[in-house]
Order: C-alpha cells, then structure tokens, then sequence
C-alpha cells in the first residue's frame, strides 16, 4: 500500500476542527472497544486522523494512465474485491476538496449504523474477528486460518454475517474449535466482552450463532404466506410480529393525505410494557454517538457549501439527524433536489428499504460525489425528453403524469461511499423515493461513472461468461461493441424516467402500504420495463445518444440471457430468489418468454449439451415488455396486492433446478466471481496554519487493511443499541 507521508498534530487538528458541533459528542459506552487514540477533536470524542502540513502541492498519486491502475485487488468465496479511481479530483478547488473530504468523514462515520440494522450481534461478531485478526501471532497459514480470513472478509463485504444480496446466513468453513483457540489467543480486554462474561461464556455464547444455520437463518425473508419480522433477523423490529407492526403503523397513515411522511424510516420498533414504541435514530436517540459525529461533519461541510442552495439542503439534513423528524427529512429532500447548480453532491442518510421485509425502514448509507461535466451529457439529453418518453409510453392514459417535472440527470464521479452502499454499490441511484415530492418537485438520477468504468475494467480480467452463454458469434459480436453504452443507456433510463414515470391512483397509499412485500420487487421491474421499452425506440438515436437499434438489441440479449440464466450463479443450490432486483428480472424475462412463446419470441435452444436462449424477434419483444410494463403500472397505480403477488410468485421466485446446476457447472470453470465490491479512496486534508488548503486522495490496495482501519476509527456505537 502506497503510504503519504503525516504529521501526527493533534493540536493543529484540534485547530482545523475546532467550533463544530454545538452539542458534544459523547463517547462509546464502556462496553464499546475503545477508538484509535489519536487526536482529540472538539467534538470530545478520540479519533486517528492522517493530517499532512505542507503548503499546496500537486498531489503524487494521481495515475494518468488506466495501465498502471490495478482494479482487481483478490477473489475468494463468490467476490471480487475492485478499485476504483476518481479522475477530475485534482482540478477541483480547495474548497470543494475540503467539502469532499467532511462529506467523506461524514459518510464513512456510519459504519457501525449499518453492521447493527443488518443483525443485532453483528458489532460484536466484527469486533470480534477483527481482534482475531490483528492478535494473530503465528506468521503461518493453516487450512482453518484461510477460511477464518475468507469468513472474515465474507462479514466485512456483507457488513455483518448474512448474505450482502441473497440474505442467508454466510456459515464458516473452520471448526468450531479453531474459532475457541483463536478467541482464547486474543488478550480479554480486546474482546467484546459483555459486564462479568468470561472468555468461556462469550465463546459458547458466539459458536451457535455463527455455526447453527437454523439459528436466525435469513436477515430479510419476504416469502409468502410466513410472519416476516418473526423470521427475518435484521435489527429493525424486536418483540414484535408482522400484524402488530402493520396494524401500529396503519394507525399512522392517513387516508388519502397528498404528502404522507414516511412512517417508519427511521426508527426501531419494539415493545415496552405491551406497547409498540419506535426508537428513533437521531442525535439524542438510537445510534446517537454515530449520529453525532455524522453531523460534525455535516456541519464542517456547511460552513464550506458551494452555494445558498446546498448549504440549505445540508442544513435541514442535520436539522433531520437532530430531531428524528420525518417531515424535516421531507424538507431536507425537497432542498436537495432544488439544488442543482453544485458540482459536490452527497446522499446520506436511511434510504432504501430493501432490508425491511415491510419496506418501511431505511438502510443508512452514503454516496459523496461530484459532477462529471462531459459525461453528463448523454444522461441529460435523455432527461430532458422526459416528458416525451412520459407522453409516449404504452401506460394508460390516467397512469401518465401531464406534466413531469424537475428530473436531475447527471453522471458522477464516486469518491466514497459509505454504509448500505460499500463495498457493494449500486451503479445508478434515483432518488427522493417520496412518490409525492417526485411529483411535485421532481428527482435526482444519477449514474456512477467511475464505478462503471471500474467494472468494465475489472471485466477483463477472468473467464469470459458473454463466450460461455451467449448463443452465437453474431450475439457476442453485438456485445463486444454495444454492450458497455446499451448497460449505460439501460441505467440512465431506467433511472432517470423510469422511476420518475407514472403516477399512483388518487385515493390510493403508498406502494409499501397498498404492495406490501412486493412493492421493490414491482418497482425496480417497473423501471427496468421502461428501460428495454425505450432502448429500441429510433428516439434514442434521433437525440444521439446512440448510434443505432442495434445498442438496444444488444441490451435485449444480456438482459434475457442474465433474467433467465446466468444470474443464478449467484445461488447456492435448492435456494429461491429473494432479492428485490434478482426477482424483478427474473419476472421480466420470463414473463416475456412464457407470453411470446406462440410466436417463438424468445427461444430455448440446446446446442453441444448446453441451453441457451436467444430472441429472435426484437420488435415483438418490444410489444411484450410494453405491455408488461403497462401492467405494472396498474398494479402500481391501483395498489392491487394479489396481481402483485401472483405476478411475482410467479415469475420472479422459482427457479429450475436442473438449469441451475448447469449454470452453476458452466460458471465453475470461468473463474468469475458473482458479486463485486469495492476498496475506497482515502482522503487526507493538506493543512496550512490551521486552515485546509487541498485534500490528496490516494487508493489503498489491501481490503484487510482498510476493513481493520475503518474499525477502529470509525468504531462509535456500543454492542447493542
């Protein structure tokens, strides 16, 4: 790893911070394993900082070349760990470096958030290998310590011990008693020991939990007809079952409100003497200390705003984090979207709900960035055709907005990304999810330029599964030179009019009230519908995004071959889909191979013992996906939860077992891992006489030694929360 030279000042960084939050920070309770000690901040709390003391300089580290960058970093288990660089950095200001670099304090400051909403025992299950890991003394490997390390890293990726995409609980390949050993070889004081445990209890406290696979199975089980907070393990709810939490948050809602706050979303459901009560994470609240440092930051990074809008919108972000109140939040996302004009962005805050089998409560995560100009182009001629794609899509007419307003498209460069978001990462983001503030004021689309680039990169290395799976050399051909701008194309769509496309029934709730557990499922498949119905539309070439139909033919064949196929790599066998975005694709392509089945639109071919599925008719696929997403809207717009249901249990969950297996045979032997995430960026403030003057970032290249850092230094919460 690549080191730049520091000057442990912890009085010149006690100046820098100094005058940042009102209220003090309080430190971890004592059953929390003590932060780095480093230097003292003013918000009280001790924290290893790297600070250099030099006047500006051009930084060493920047790579002018793709060549010398190395963006697969190590493989094991089903991931590839990647890099990702962040070009344009160096010609930011000074001041929206240090913006950058408070944002990427900030984002990064929520860790521990994360690893607690996942799994209750996650913090202590991390601490505890990450004590195992830095106590170890014997420099040999041995079968066990390999797979202790490739278990360990499985935690870290997944940000705690189930599944980052299929949810199930990751178990060890080490014994039970490699684990005793190791635990009894770390002094008592770095173990995460509870008031009077001894080091025995602890371990017979910790073996069944990570080696009982019946014990808290699946994080998030959306499966029908079970209690899906009763069998889900992830922190949101306790004490408490599906119709007691549905029945707590109807009494919430109010009927036919045109701007409904998102009950929910940030807060933990448990009962106290009876009664349902919500925890609320906010400064005073639930994950208080994590929360504190987030809006040091945050208010670090207000004083240094680009302008009056993002200052506004940063403002009522910490003004959300202070009171917990969710029409702030509403507030805060209504200044977001108007502030337009700022090359830094952020998203941070409790998000997506994917991780709620209910879809009420928000994962924390954060993505800081700033705006790639020339790349923003092809994103922003799409989003400002928005009303004709609108106008012209094959909806119903009372399901169209007349008018679509306020769609922010933008490519953007990544500089850290944080919670929910790391190591794995989306590649677009469309955001608020407030139905009724996307309608009123409009949204941001986002595509992640620089994570794209990494991963088309990344893609040259390993087998090839486009030569495996695809039908024909004419397939791979098309592949080879559209299938980098149809995936873009594919994201920017359904990013940027997919989701900010159609309009819900007056009279009718929410998605996550009317949809349930479908409700991620039908939107994201809502989306990639409109995506595949445009990206064969001449329109796409008339604005010169694309050069021809022949991008959108080649996004039709990955999409068939991935909904149908190769993404069941991704499962062990005998398991069905669970996640949203896996389900939603599956849905798609097979919906559409089952109803084009008369006219051989889509066709099961078995060619040298192996099964592939190519389309034959692109135009008449076109019609399918149409009407698919015509229905899906109306499923949307009514709130019509058995149409839902039998559409998704239907198409979206089985999956066949015999060409499972052979997919999985076939993968075997292409050395390609499924899943992929990301080392980050490290950025380090350059200080003049107290006062930032640039921020250099540089790109670790150990996943180990990033994972222990961020450990210790963004070690905040107690075990239990």
């Amino acid at each position: 790893m690549k080191k730049t030279p520091i000057a442990a000042s912890a009085f010149l960084l006690a100046s820098l911070l100094a005058g940042g939050c009102a209220k003090k920070a309080t430190t971890a309770t004592s059953t929390t394993p003590a932060a780095a000690s480093a230097s003292v901040v003013a918000s009280g709390s001790s924290v290893s900082r790297n600070v250099v003391t030099a006047e500006k300089t051009s930084p060493p580290q920047i790579i002018q070349d793709d060549k010398d960058f190395k963006y697969v970093t190590e493989q094991f288990a089903d991931l590839r760990i990647l890099r990702y660089r962040v070009p344009g950095f160096e010609n930011l200001s000074a001041q929206q470096k240090e913006l950058l670099y408070y944002l990427y304090e900030a984002a990064l400051s929520g860790r521990d958030i994360i690893y607690d909403q996942n799994y209750k025992h996650n913090l202590r299950i991390r601490r505890t290998l990450d004590a195992i890991v830095k106590n170890k003394r014997d420099r040999s490997t041995s079968p066990d310590w390999e797979k202790f390390m490739v278990y360990t890293k499985r935690v870290w990726f997944a940000n705690g011990i189930h599944h980052h995409y299929s949810a199930n609980k990751m178990l060890p390949e080490f014994s039970q008693e490699f684990l005793a050993s190791s635990i009894r070889k770390v002094p008592a004081n770095q173990l995460p020991l509870q008031k009077g445990e001894t080091v025995e209890s602890f371990t017979k406290w910790l073996t069944p939990i990570l080696f009982d696979p019946n014990l808290d199975a699946k994080q998030v089980n959306k499966a029908s007809g079970e209690d899906l907070i009763k069998t889900s393990a992830v922190n949101f709810y306790e004490g408490v079952t599906q119709k007691e939490v549905e029945a707590f948050y109807a009494k919430k809602d109010v009927k036919n409100e045109p701007r409904p706050v998102s009950h929910g979303l940030n807060s933990k459901v448990v009962k106290e003497n009876g009664q349902l009560v919500e925890k609320v994470w906010k400064v005073d609240g639930m994950y208080g200390p994590a929360i504190q440092r987030i809006v040091f930051w945050l208010e670090k990074a207000v004083a240094v705003a680009e302008n009056n809008e993002q200052r506004l919108a940063l403002q009522k972000l910490v003004e959300f984090y202070r009171t917990g109140d969710l029409k702030v939040f509403d507030e805060y996302n209504i200044a977001w979207v108007k502030d337009v004009n700022s090359a830094v962005d952020v998203v941070n805050g409790f998000i997506e709900v994917y991780d709620d089998p209910l879809g009420l409560k928000g994962s924390f995560e954060s993505v800081v960035s700033f705006k790639d100009e020339e790349a923003t182009k092809r994103i922003k001629a799409i989003g400002d055709q928005a009303q004709w794609f609108e106008d012209n899509s094959p909806l119903l007419p009372q399901h169209k907005k007349k008018n679509v307003v306020g769609i922010t498209a933008k490519v953007i460069t990544t500089v850290v990304e944080g919670g929910d978001a790391a190591p794995a990462t989306p590649i677009g983001i469309n955001l608020p999810n407030a139905n009724w503030i996307r309608k009123e004021h409009g949204s941001k689309s986002v595509n992640l330029g620089n994570i794209v680039h990494a991963y088309n990169e990344s893609a040259n290395s390993g087998g090839s599964a486009l030569s495996e799976f695809a039908y024909s050399q004419e397939e791979i051909d098309r592949a080879k030179k559209y299938s980098s701008l149809a995936s873009d194309l594919h994201t920017d769509m359904h990013e940027v009019i997919g989701h900010a496309s159609g309009q819900i029934n007056p009279g009718v709730g929410t998605p996550k009230q009317t949809l349930k557990n479908y409700a991620s499922t039908m939107e994201e498949g809502r989306a990639d519908l409109v995506a595949l119905y445009y990206v064969m539309d001449p329109k796409l070439v008339e604005i010169g995004v694309m050069p021809s139909l022949e991008v959108g033919k080649a996004e039709y064949d990955g999409y068939i071959r991935n909904g149908l196929m190769t993404q069941l790599s991704r499962l062990a066998p005998g398991e069905k889909i669970e996640e949203d975005h896996m389900r939603n694709r599956q849905m798609v392509a097979a919906w559409a191979y089952e109803k084009g089945r008369k006219d051989n639109v889509i066709e099961r071919v078995t060619k040298d013992g192996k099964t592939y599925f190519k389309v034959n008719d692109y135009q008449k696929l076109r019609d399918l996906f149409g009407q698919l997403l015509r229905e899906t809207q109306r499923i949307t717009s009514e709130g019509d939860f058995k149409a839902a249901e039998k559409l998704v249990e239907t198409y979206g969950v089985k999956v066949d077992p015999a060409l499972h297996k052979e997919v999985l045979q076939r993968y075997s032997k292409l050395n390609i891992a499924p899943y992929q995430g990301f080392i980050q960026p490290k950025l380090t403030p350059v200080v003049n006489n107290g006062k930032v003057v640039d921020v250099l970032v540089v790109y670790p290249d150990n996943f180990t030694q990033q994972m222990l850092e961020f450990g210790e230094v963004y070690n905040l919460l107690p075990h239990y929360n």
